[in-house]
């Protein structure tokens, strides 16, 4: 039967055709081995720069995959021919592999590396260890054996700034020598980090995720990836972090960890030659980041797939699963944590939730709506004030002042002069015998009854330190935990829920300036030209929120036993509520109404405690959250900072569009539009300096060639920057080449029959320049009569960067991806994009 072949192209409907098929009788391998099966697959990169794309360009998904099925089966004919063939098809298969195994262990490293160096320089700001300075004030507290319950908020080996500098760790000129070194470091530090990036890295500022999400939707940004970008990235992030802004490092990871991915993968031309594979491993190179980040591999994966990547088949779904595998391997090896757990906050689950509660955890998920809503806007706002207004001209200045204001309002408050972090990991977890903290300063119910807390914990430890000596700070509780673990027998029951001491109200007011002043400050913090993440403090916000709301239901439930639905569930005394899990959902809540994540969220959520039992609360919350912040608008804040920076990312997660046609959108060809018209190229005739004057005239970045000036049948599409190095190529390597040389775009130029039928092919060529390399022969058309959503759904599925528009196939206009971004952004009532990209 004879074969029929199909050259990949798009039917009316718009859809595409993926691979080439033999029919019937044909056998594969001889398919494969037919040249033409290969020949429309791929234009010719022979002419050098064809094949490359330039700095803020957009990629051709299509194009690239063509290139890749063409060095697969250029693959399988060696494997066919040789010994040496099948070897290259083996290295070829295990390249991906090995760039993934480098990349986790990569970000891994790193990730272990900062964490480390962040904790011992967050601590300088109070102080040194006497006995080694380069432990933290945890690492310092472990090696004393001087250690009593009665002063565990002192430590001998550690000392403070004015125990340095005066001999008198504490009074009233301590506390301002502490305060004035503290805001000084702080300011110290950022300052350093932002000078770094100012000079040797710009890339490397803010979190990162909204370029990074451009990039895989195929946008090209030039060193955004590169070594040196992951350098300093690394170095000011530790900085930046340390200097105790609102910011957390999690986002800046996921940043490492695609640097990581891209510097490998550029040392192998089957990645560094083809775009589009590149991306699909820094897909999987997210899922890295996220996992040493946050502890999480699963949610790693998980948010990879739902917030990042634009593409992303079956095959990178198991090549993220590797590389998050490998990353919290080594992450777990280094233990930067010292608690031999790859999780960043343990939970112990003290208790089970009840169903009543659930009011209480979609109140927080409401909570967290509106909180990503006022948070996304306003900081938009600050954004385009930096940008649009002298500020964004000092940018040290700025990142100076902010950390100023920030250090100067944290030290008062316990609670915010350990950073985001500690914050976070104080309010997560419960009371129990072996906490040291303000949150727990609870009234015994029954005077009588003995306080674990206040009488047996003092006794054990009086057999095992000297008393006069302690622990310093928030990190009491951990230290202490770590020193008791063996001390306190299996026999002591836990403490039941008490009604607030002293302490506790005291704390109350502390968290809620605290609140305050950790959203006013995470507004303006993201986005300075520091590393900046977002995941950390939009927790801290949500567990100071949660927190508290978890303390008012308990002493609702202490004070009013009897009021439904407490009576149903909870026996007077009994430890009913958990004001820790509170915490954890608002958290949860409060992270997904900024950046809208659902799935991986929970997951990451789950894995990042350790509260298997707390994910249908997690999820409860999380979907309010989504419902509430999507009321007001479906832009997370990554979305919303791609629009203000004008990058051309076509989301599927956009509303549907206004109901119009393909042909209400084009840019028409000349005769049909006094707007401006499309310009384009017939395919024999035009002579060299015909062509220059038009592409020199023209601000469009590609032409349809058509078969006639007066017929307008579509022969295939030239990029401008392709014609313009095909035409230098010819001037510096073939002779003869002239303003009055004819240009031929045909595959079957007229001249070429005429003369082989004369015998004389070659004079009839002899001054003709052939650029039929360089034409798309199969460009993706749309009738005039298709829907927009259609064609929008085109642009998202199949990544293209124009379409042409037809009329019982004859060209009527073109639609570019501007075109389409400034389309959605019209629906939408936004401002659109910038014409700096292309």
């Amino acid at each position: 039967m004879e074969a029929r072949w199909f050259r990949e192209g798009v039917h009316s409907f718009g859809e595409r055709q993926t691979e080439v098929l033999p029919s019937e009788g044909i056998d594969e391998e001889e398919c494969l081995l037919d040249p033409r099966a290969t020949r429309a697959d791929t234009q010719d990169d022979s002419v050098p720069g064809i094949g490359h794309y330039q700095d803020f360009e957009t990629i051709d998904w299509v194009r690239e995959k063509s290139r890749d099925r063409q060095r697969q089966r250029w693959l399988r004919r060696q494997r066919l021919e040789s010994a040496w063939g099948m070897l290259l098809s083996v290295l070829d298969s295990c390249t991906g592999w090995l760039i993934l195994t480098l990349t986790g262990m990569a970000a891994g490293a790193l990730a272990g590396f900062i964490a480390i160096a962040s904790d011992w320089l967050s601590d300088v700001k109070e102080g040194l260890c006497i006995s080694a300075f380069w432990h933290n004030r945890e690492q310092c507290c472990w090696d004393s054996n001087q250690t009593t319950f009665q002063a565990r908020h002192t430590c001998p080996l550690w000392r403070n700034w004015a125990d340095f500098v005066i001999g008198q760790p504490e009074g009233p000129g301590s506390y301002i020598l502490n305060y004035v070194m503290y805001v000084g470091v702080a300011v110290m530090f950022s300052g350093l980090a932002v000078m770094l990036v100012r000079s040797f890295a710009p890339y490397a500022c803010s979190s990162g995720m909204p370029e990074i999400k451009t990039i895989l939707g195929g946008f090209v940004i030039r060193e955004y990836l590169g070594a040196w970008t992951l350098l300093v990235k690394a170095v000011t992030l530790v900085l930046a972090v340390s200097s105790g802004l609102s910011l957390g490092k999690e986002g800046p990871l996921v940043h490492v960890a695609c640097c990581c991915g891209h510097v490998f993968a550029s040392l192998f031309p089957k990645f560094r030659n083809n775009d589009a594979q590149q991306r699909q491993l820094l897909s999987a190179a997210v899922a890295a980041g996220v996992s040493v980040a946050f502890g999480a591999p699963m949610g790693g994966v998980l948010f990879s797939l739902e917030e990042v990547s634009s593409y992303f088949p079956p095959r990178t779904l198991w090549r993220a699963f590797y590389v998050a595998l490998v990353a919290a391997f080594i992450l777990r090896a280094i233990n930067p944590f010292g608690d031999a757990r790859l999780v960043l906050f343990y939970v112990s689950e003290r208790g089970t939730w009840r169903l009543p509660e659930l009011a209480a955890f979609v109140a927080l998920g409401a909570f967290g709506g509106i909180w990503g809503v006022i948070f996304t806007r306003a900081n938009i706002a600050w954004c385009r004030c930096r940008k649009n207004t002298r500020l964004g001209h000092y940018p040290v200045t700025e990142v100076v002042i902010v950390t100023l204001i920030t250090a100067a309002v944290s030290y008062p408050n316990p609670f915010m002069r350990g950073g985001s972090a500690q914050l976070v990991s104080e309010l997560f977890t419960d009371c129990g015998p072996l906490r040291a903290s303000p949150l727990c300063d609870y009234l015994p119910v029954d005077n009588n009854s003995t306080n674990v807390t206040t009488t047996i914990m003092p006794a054990m430890l009086s057999s095992h330190v000297t008393p006069g000596n302690g622990i310093s700070g928030m990190s009491a509780a951990s230290t202490f935990t770590t020193v008791m673990a063996k001390t306190i027998p299996p026999t002591v029951p836990p403490t039941n829920e008490h009604r607030a001491g002293p302490g506790v109200y005291s704390a109350i007011g502390q968290l809620a300036l605290a609140l305050v002043f950790k959203m006013a400050t995470t507004i303006i913090t993201f986005g300075i030209k520091v590393p900046t993440g977002l995941f950390m403090p939009s927790m801290a916000v949500g567990a100071v929120a949660g927190r508290l709301l978890g303390i008012w239901v308990e002493q609702l439930s202490v004070s009013h036993p009897r009021m439904l639905p407490f009576s149903k569930w909870c026996a007077p005394g009994a430890d009913c509520i958990a004001p820790g899990l509170y915490a954890i959902v608002g958290a949860a809540a409060c992270l997904g109404g900024v950046t809208r994540m659902t799935v991986s969220l929970v997951v990451i959520m789950f894995e990042l405690t350790g509260g298997l039992e707390y994910i249908v609360p997690l999820m409860a919350a999380i979907m309010t959250s989504k419902w509430v912040a999507d009321a007001f608008g479906r832009e997370g804040i990554y979305d919303a900072h791609i629009r203000l920076n004008s990058y051309p990312f076509l989301s599927n997660k956009d509303p549907p569009p206004l109901p119009c046609l393909a042909g209400d959108m084009m840019q028409q060809t000349p005769g049909r539009s006094n707007s401006s018209s499309l310009v384009t190229l017939v395919q024999e005739g035009l002579t060299l300096q015909d062509v220059q004057d038009i592409v020199s005239n023209s601000r469009h970045n590609g032409f349809p060639i058509v078969v006639a000036p007066e017929s307008a049948l579509i022969v295939g599409f030239v990029l401008k920057r392709h014609l313009n190095l095909a035409i230098e190529n010819a001037r510096h390597h073939q002779e003869g080449v002239g303003p009055h040389t004819t240009l031929s775009f045909s595959l079957h130029p007229p001249w070429a029959a005429g003369a082989t039928a004369n015998g004389n092919a070659e004079n009839g060529a002899a001054n003709v320049l052939k650029l039929q390399s360089i034409v798309d022969f199969s460009p993706v058309t749309v009738t005039d009569e298709t829907s927009m959503d259609i064609v929008v759904e085109v642009f998202c599925k199949l990544g293209i960067r124009h379409t042409l528009v037809t009329h019982n196939g004859q060209l009527l206009g073109i639609i570019t991806k501007k075109d389409i971004l400034r389309y959605l952004a019209h629906s939408s009532c936004h401002e659109p994009p910038s014409d700096i990209f292309s």
